[in-house]
């Protein structure tokens, strides 16, 4: 049933892969209003957009939702589009801004951890470090349980260079591959276990938050960077490396995991139209304890 489904929608998969950036644009407008007519989770997004921001007005809020999901159409024809994507393009339309501090840590052999959110296009954000900097990315990734779109997003997000680990094997990949110098990436704003989350306040809410990164990073002693991948305009991104704490181990309980958080709230604020509001990010409850 995986295979059928998969050959099914495959050559639609390539023909929107394979369409010059003008023709896949016009095709997301068209997307845009099946998602709106359909109303793809749009609870979840008016929900968690009225939760985040209290303070605007109903219309302000369905001018956000709007924006969503254009930008939510944009995205997802954006990902099948790295199946086909050159170098060249994948450089042109996400650039990545170096730093030197950057360079100082290959030149030192020191690997580093990465964390950034749902927040512009990540999928495009992975080939422009790998081709931006020496460093080699590991970007920790969920498993799709289609064996068959599971290996189709394997060779897209490794085309380049990237290297990915699903998430149950990431202490075990960084134990072996400590000689090397990586960049070990975590989007690390998704859903945390409520029971063994740092618990927080994000955007006006009780927020469970996922706290692998910052104890990998303690683990390791291993510099903690953050992402920041702001959109241009359409179809252009710019991705810039801030440098959060350099000696982790330096740091007091959580306080990676607050300052990565508090970063990310800032850029949503910023931009909130392409961040995830699809996602259910707030399903837990915050424990009395």
């Amino acid at each position: 049933m995986q295979a059928i489904s998969f050959y099914l929608v495959y050559p639609f998969i390539y023909i929107i892969a394979s369409l010059p950036f003008g023709a896949l644009y016009k095709v997301s407008n068209i997307l845009y209003y099946i998602f709106r007519l359909t109303g793809y989770r749009q609870k979840v997004v008016i929900t968690n957009l009225r939760n985040s921001f209290p303070y605007k007005s109903p219309s302000e809020i369905n001018s956000l939702v709007t924006s969503y999901y254009r930008y939510l159409c944009d995205l997802t024809l954006e990902t099948l589009k790295t199946l086909k994507m050159t170098e060249q393009e994948s450089k042109d339309r996400c650039t990545f801004h170096n730093q030197e501090w950057l360079d100082k840590l290959y030149e030192e052999k020191k690997s580093f951890i990465i964390v950034m959110g749902h927040h512009g296009n990540w999928e495009w954000a992975g080939p422009s470090f790998t081709l931006g900097t020496k460093f080699q990315l590991v970007v920790i990734y969920r498993p799709l349980t289609n064996t068959y779109f599971e290996k189709m997003m394997v060779g897209m997000r490794t085309r380049f260079g990237t290297r990915i680990t699903p998430v149950n094997l990431t202490l075990r990949d960084m134990v072996a591959n400590r000689k090397q110098i990586t960049a070990t990436a975590f989007i690390a704003d998704q859903t945390a276990p409520h029971d063994k989350a740092y618990w927080t306040t994000f955007l006006n809410q009780d927020t469970a938050v996922f706290t692998g990164p910052e104890k990998l990073a303690i683990k390791f002693d291993y510099p903690v960077v953050y992402m920041n991948v702001k959109r241009l305009r359409r179809g252009y991104y710019e991705v810039t490396p801030e440098l959060l704490f350099s000696q982790p181990k330096e740091t007091t309980e959580n306080e990676i995991s607050q300052t990565f958080m508090t970063r990310l709230e800032k850029e949503i604020i910023l931009d909130p139209s392409i961040w995830l509001w699809s996602h259910r990010r707030w399903k837990h409850v915050r424990p009395a304890n």
